[in-house]
């Protein structure tokens, strides 16, 4: 599916394959900007007595994403009005759009977010309504919604990804022309040095004895 992208739009699903989605909403205005925030963590151990060390890495968090999005019932912008409801309605059904529970998922809604080149899988993280302009009987009518949305990705998808480049975890390869044990030792673990222990994994008894095709497993090893 390619959405039209000239407008943020959300699209909500069932499911975190994303395959068909039951609901949809395009915003009345596009967001002045948003927001971006990646956290990389390390291990905070550090050895007694010592004055320093090396982070460890330990792992790389959910994306996120906070948006501001505006919602106007005056009739001024784009002619949007409703002199019943005011800014109720677009906004319970921008709730129910992302929060609603669908059978039995006991869960939000899993979600995707397009805007030109950005696109996002996520869920909703938090929600704040700042109501603006009221009507003389109290009716709001302008809202802005401040929303936070967190990275979210099917384990699937997710555990190809990191299979690509995690040491920690036990990966399988083709071997292709040109390749020696050391080299895709090398590629795995960032070290050709192991290539012993893979060769150990793999019931070999030379890490010259390799042939185009042929699988390994790159077992994980504790650096």
């Amino acid at each position: 599916m390619t959405p039209n992208v000239s407008k943020l739009k959300i699209y909500s699903y069932t499911d975190a394959d994303r395959k068909s989605a039951d609901d949809q909403m395009e915003v009345l205005v596009n967001p002045e900007s948003y927001s971006q925030k990646i956290t990389v963590k390390f291990s905070e151990k550090q050895a007694p007595g010592t004055t320093g060390k090396l982070p460890k890495f330990s792992k790389i968090e959910p994306q996120k994403l906070d948006f501001e999005l505006l919602f106007d019932a005056t009739g001024v912008i784009n002619g949007a009005k409703d002199d019943k409801n005011g800014v109720e309605s677009e906004l319970e059904r921008f709730k129910k759009l992302v929060l609603e529970y669908k059978g039995d998922k006991h869960r939000p809604r899993f979600l995707s977010i397009y805007w030109g080149t950005l696109k996002f899988d996520c869920c909703l993280e938090n929600l704040d309504i700042t109501y603006k302009l009221f009507r003389s009987d109290g009716l709001p009518l302008r809202a802005l919604v401040k929303a936070g949305f967190i990275g979210s990705i099917d384990d699937t998808k997710r555990v190809a990804k990191e299979d690509a480049s995690s040491p920690d975890l036990t990966h399988v390869r083709t071997v292709t022309a040109g390749d020696t044990l050391p080299l895709m030792a090398f590629r795995i673990y960032g070290d050709s040095r192991y290539y012993i222990e893979v060769a150990k994994a793999n019931g070999l008894d030379s890490f010259r004895n390799l042939t185009t095709g042929m699988q390994l497993i790159f077992p994980p090893i504790a650096k």
